[in-house]
């Protein structure tokens, strides 16, 4: 129950300073050029790493290491959450992103707090069932903050929006309160940056590793791409209110993407890693084509729907291949340095792609926006299509089950 509630707190700031922010700026008039900007503000997600060891060497109040920072970083987003509640954009547009910027920076230190307790207070026999309740419960929160709050902006504001989920979020300082300490063993002294220096050394003695890094940072960079303004998109040029963006966009998304993430695990089962990313790549990317036919035409809500669904649905398979292609390969004496530094790198389209996709909006349409995103899939498939024998005879063992 402590880790599936600490994987919700951990997920609810996210779509705060993303999807639902995007949405706040986008209902008030907020330029597209500048909505795609802020995309920067999810910045600390990809450096959070750099500030991670501080998490294992510095312990705030009393309260132990792990719950201690828990504790510390959700009340101050509590807090955040509350001013970003007062700003009125347009005229507070650069306050709020300053504000949205800090929100990005105590989160990603809260998931690092969050990986950490769960690492710590799981025996090896639970550590399945707990991932699967944090994830579960981080998805969740991502739906509340989500669809939830676009649902009470709808209504009563953006303003109450935040303010209920700032409420919400005091609820996980009550729960970090409450956690077990896990035994941590002793603090390390200093020897941080020479094992980082080691993982990565490590991690570049791997076959065809330059090529596999660039796979992990293209493999969904169509998605990201259109990700950076779809909610704009679907708000000013096809003219949907909050509650249809609620529930469709969000809440059909959300049920989709899990469906999309259990079909990818068992289809997993029976196509090797490569033939796994290129056939979900292909899918995910032929997708994106849909957003290109809703541009081309009026507003459709049945249209969106299709959309929405196909895309949630087919970027879940993609996911679950990509996590797997990170998985394997780190190297089990250097896990959490290496998985953190692959998940900055497939990060970075995400969050550095929103200023030119702002731009690209602005001067051409809409249109030729989602042919970008069609094209920027092709060269990690490309990619693919060259290193699937490679990836195939060296993360699938001979005993492994493959489908030709």
């Amino acid at each position: 129950m402590v880790v599936g509630l600490a994987g919700f707190f951990s997920g609810l700031p996210l779509a705060l300073s993303g999807s639902t922010l995007q949405a706040w700026l986008t209902e008030s008039g907020v330029d597209v050029k500048t909505i795609g900007s802020l995309s920067l503000v999810g910045l600390p997600y990809v450096f959070k790493f750099l500030w991670a060891p501080a998490l294992d060497r510095w312990q705030p109040a009393g309260l132990g290491r792990r719950r201690a920072w828990l504790v510390l970083t959700q009340a101050l987003l509590a807090v955040v959450m509350a001013l970003c509640a007062f700003c009125q954009p347009p005229a507070d547009v650069h306050r709020l992103a300053l504000l949205a910027l800090l929100l990005a920076a105590l989160s990603a230190t809260q998931d690092v707090a969050s990986d950490a307790l769960r690492t710590e207070l799981l025996s090896p026999a639970a550590r399945g069932i707990g991932t699967g309740y944090a994830v579960a419960g981080y998805r969740v929160a991502m739906f509340a903050s989500g669809a939830g709050a676009l649902l009470i902006a709808d209504h009563f504001g953006f303003r109450a929006a935040y303010l209920t989920m700032a409420a919400v979020m005091l609820l996980g300082v009550l729960n970090a309160w409450m956690a077990p300490e896990p035994a941590s063993g002793p603090v390390a002294a200093g020897a941080f940056w020479p094992e980082l220096l080691t993982s990565l050394r490590q991690l570049c003695t791997r076959h065809h590793v330059w090529p596999l890094l660039l796979v992990v940072a293209l493999y969904k960079l169509g998605d990201q791409f259109a990700g950076t303004l779809s909610l704009s998109f679907f708000i000013r040029a096809q003219g949907f209110s909050m509650t249809e963006i609620g529930t469709i966009y969000k809440g059909l998304g959300f049920a989709a993407a899990l469906g999309g993430g259990l079909l990818g695990g068992a289809l997993m089962y029976r196509y090797s890693l490569g033939k796994a990313l290129l056939v979900f790549g292909i899918v995910q990317a032929l997708t994106n084509l849909g957003f290109l036919v809703l541009a081309l035409g009026d507003k459709s809500l049945p249209g969106m729907m299709v959309v929405v669904g196909l895309e949630n649905l087919c970027g879940g398979m993609g996911t679950c291949a990509h996590v797997a292609l990170m998985m394997a390969l780190c190297d089990r004496r250097y896990t959490a340095t290496q998985y953190a530094l692959l998940t900055a790198l497939a990060s970075l389209g995400r969050v550095l792609l929103g200023p030119l996709a702002g731009e690209l909006v602005a001067w051409a349409g809409w249109a030729p926006f989602f042919a970008a995103s069609c094209g920027l899939a092709l060269p990690g498939l490309a990619l693919l299509v060259w290193l699937k024998p490679a990836i195939d005879r060296e993360f699938n063992p001979p005993a492994a089950p493959q489908a030709s």
